[in-house]
């Protein structure tokens, strides 16, 4: 019985083995027999006759192709993104580390001249390399301190670089951007203590110039009490001058009489007098 049991265990265990493998046959059979290649959306299909190129790529749709001797190399020609860490030196010979992001995309015409002249590697043969050599090559222009305070300029200046090197390898440069620099940490104090000179300095002018508006308040201030006694005695000269301020003297008497008076050459006492 148990016999029995074991041959027939092993019967079905062979039974699974085989379909496995014929399943594995089909899938390779279909695989390299099958006609049909499905080209998608961003997508362009180089067509290899044994490996080799035959002039012929595929646009998206479904295609036929002659199976065992055709192959298709897919390749994406949307936009693709590429992150690049650089070491460079700037015009002033500071140490700089970049990082540079840049948005490009294969030129769909032109897809059959990227395979033939530099292949589906293009990243790393090409792309990499002519970022390296754009960040080096623009940071050469500017010192340090411009690199951060020109920051467009030296975007533009990498951009113009990257684009004119990769248009010669069939790939079209859309947009760079300057993720990040970064500077020794000398060159960091350095700017530091500038800046801080520099805020210094303002503050100082700040003060200055308060200073100088203060001092022009009270020369405003002095001018126009001068004006107003000028005014003041103008108008005490077209009154009749001496007996007009005679008059604001007794307008201003309190009604008590001095205790002495001068009188020619003799001091009269006036209480006395009046008595």
């Amino acid at each position: 019985m148990n016999q029995f049991m074991n041959k027939e265990g092993g019967l079905r265990f062979g039974r699974a083995i085989g379909l496995f493998v014929a399943a594995i046959v089909v899938i390779i059979l279909l695989s390299t027999f099958w006609p049909f290649v499905a080209i998608g959306a961003g997508e362009r299909g180089v067509v290899l006759n044994f490996g080799a190129f035959n002039g012929a790529v595929m646009t998206p749709g479904l295609h036929l192709r002659i199976p065992v001797i055709q192959t298709v190399v897919r390749y994406n020609v949307q936009t693709q993104k590429d992150e690049v860490d650089a070491s460079a030196a700037s015009k002033d010979l500071q140490e700089v580390t970049a990082k540079i992001a840049v948005n490009y995309h294969i030129e769909p015409d032109r897809v059959g001249d990227l395979h033939k002249n530099i292949g589906d590697g293009y990243r790393n043969r090409v792309v990499d390399p002519a970022i390296q050599e754009a960040i080096k090559a623009a940071t050469a222009q500017y010192t340090a301190e411009e690199l951060i305070t020109k920051r467009v300029a030296v975007k533009d200046a990498m951009r113009t670089a990257l684009n004119e090197r990769l248009s010669r390898e069939y790939i079209t440069v859309e947009e760079v951007s300057i993720v990040n620099f970064s500077f020794s940490e000398s060159f960091n104090v350095s700017i530091e203590a500038k800046v801080t000179a520099e805020q210094d300095a303002l503050a100082a002018k700040n003060k200055l110039e308060q200073v100088k508006y203060e001092a022009q308040q009270q020369i405003e201030t002095a001018k126009a009490m001068a004006e107003a006694i000028r005014i003041q005695a103008s108008a005490v000269n077209a009154q009749g001058g001496a007996d007009y301020v005679k008059l604001q003297a007794i307008q201003k008497w309190d009604g008590k009489l001095p205790v002495y008076m001068m009188g020619g050459d003799a001091l009269i006492n006036l209480p006395a007098f009046v008595k």
